[in-house]
């Protein structure tokens, strides 16, 4: 291992209500995920120590203020705490005011040590919409906090699952303002930023697909001319600035052939388009990536659990996946920088 590049990767803890506290216990009990990269909790011991008990395992903890103060050694959990909380008020499994604003913190902290350039990426564990408004968030969810907070131009939502790598032309927005969304302009900006963004992990030249939006690609309009008016003008464009970009090809085939590899990316046109391609491939091992942003960062692609949180049957795959997915794409990059 030595030589290798780790990336410094810190795990946000997510709402401390749910399945994340557990999560991420059998994430930094990994030995993988220590072998790859250098992780370290942004979280609660207090809760951290009332997951291990759940789960019976005896957890040792360093305390630090910095990620440069960390040991990075197996068996030892380093985490910087954000605040002094009253945990033992919070109770498994509900909404709770304190959990969303302990949940805001742990982000907002791995975005200051983002754009301080003191780690590499960031792997979250899930958190509560309705607990993250209790505190007066506006945002949905993780990615347009990110984006928000770091004030980047975009954030590209990617799923890794296996060899498909599908990125979304929206996200959580109704499926019929979803199809008046997916524009020419908005899909071809969307090719760009993907070429951009995956060039920067080393793949040179990508070979991107856009999904079809209507039946059959529409059947020369009999059932749709979204892909003639908006996907196919979209893609022409792409190519014509010497991206190699192919489409729009049938939905309902295009995550099929791109399971084996054959493209480098697929622009989903929707929320629901993509996620069901993935999840039914293999749920557990759906990462979400972020890019765009001054650092990588990813997501498990589950929620809070809230029905079997401090039960200790969370099952930690997704986060552990995540954390391992995450420290890949932050070594490419590191790698390309070079």
């Amino acid at each position: 291992m030595s030589g290798k590049f780790r990336p410094i990767t810190a795990l946000t803890m997510g709402d401390p209500a749910g399945i994340g506290p557990e999560i991420c216990v059998g994430a930094m009990l990994d030995k993988e995920i220590h072998e790859i990269c250098r992780p370290f909790m942004i979280g609660s011991i207090a809760i951290m120590e009332k997951a291990g008990k759940v789960l019976e395992k005896e957890l040792k903890f360093n305390k630090i203020s910095e990620p440069e103060e960390a040991k990075y050694e197996y068996g030892v959990i380093d985490i910087i705490e954000t605040g002094d909380y009253d945990t033992d008020s919070l109770e498994w499994g509900k909404e709770q005011a304190l959990a969303g604003q302990m949940a805001m913190d742990f982000i907002l902290k791995s975005i200051e040590l983002g754009m301080a350039k003191k780690i590499d990426a960031v792997s979250t564990a899930p958190i509560h919409k309705g607990a993250i408004k209790l505190v007066g968030v506006k945002e949905p969810g993780h990615t347009e906090i990110y984006q928000n907070q770091t004030n980047s131009e975009y954030a590209l939502t990617m799923f890794s699952c296996h060899k498909l790598r599908v990125f979304f032309v929206s996200r959580h927005m109704s499926l019929i303002d979803a199809c008046r969304y997916a524009t020419k302009d908005v899909v071809l900006q969307n090719v760009i930023n993907i070429d951009k963004e995956l060039r920067k992990v080393g793949i040179e030249n990508p070979l991107i697909a856009v999904a079809g939006l209507n039946p059959h690609n529409g059947d020369n309009g009999l059932f749709g001319r979204e892909e003639q008016t908006e996907l196919e003008p979209a893609v022409k464009e792409a190519q014509e600035m010497g991206i190699n970009a192919v489409g729009p090809c049938p939905a309902d085939s295009v995550f099929h052939i791109g399971k084996s590899g054959k493209y480098d990316a697929i622009l989903s046109l929707y929320h629901d388009q993509g996620h069901i391609a993935c999840k039914t491939l293999d749920f557990e091992k759906s990462v979400t990536l972020t890019f765009g942003l001054p650092f990588i960062r990813s997501s498990v692609d589950h929620g809070t659990a809230f029905d079997i949180a401090g039960k200790g049957i969370a099952g930690a795959v997704s986060m552990i996946e995540s954390t391992k997915v995450v420290a890949e794409y932050a070594a490419k990059q590191h790698e390309r920088k070079r």
